[in-house]
């Protein structure tokens, strides 16, 4: 049983010993940043800020990287149902539809609400 996990766990430990690796080159070799006030400035191509340093983001960018989100997972739940079609067979396929159903009816509903409509 440990021979079939045993890659897992050895990619894992190398994950954990190159992040630390990384970090604490990253700590104790990198060069230590001195925060005066000039380097702390907005920098836009040499000349002053124009406009606010902390503007807040429509609410449709976050609404549209959610949707972004939950359409992506609905990919990625039909890559492996084509792969195992053929073994799934006619209750296999009637999920995939019900699914599908309700990732339209959500779209449908998305649309109809005007959440994909930039001009307001």
């Amino acid at each position: 049983m440990i021979g079939t996990y045993l890659p897992m766990f050895v990619l894992i430990a190398l994950a954990v010993v190159l992040a630390s690796l990384f970090f604490t080159g990253a700590t104790f070799l990198g060069g230590k940043v001195n925060k005066t006030v000039e380097k702390m400035k907005p920098f836009e191509c040499g000349s002053e800020s124009s406009g606010g340093n902390h503007l807040k983001l429509s609410v449709k960018f976050y609404l549209t990287a959610i949707l972004f989100v939950v359409f992506d997972i609905e990919a990625v739940f039909l890559y492996p149902w084509a792969v195992q079609f053929k073994n799934l067979g006619w209750v296999g396929l009637g999920s995939m539809f019900g699914f599908l159903a309700v990732v339209v009816v959500a779209l449908v509903y998305v649309v109809k609400k005007g959440a994909l409509e930039w001009e307001s």
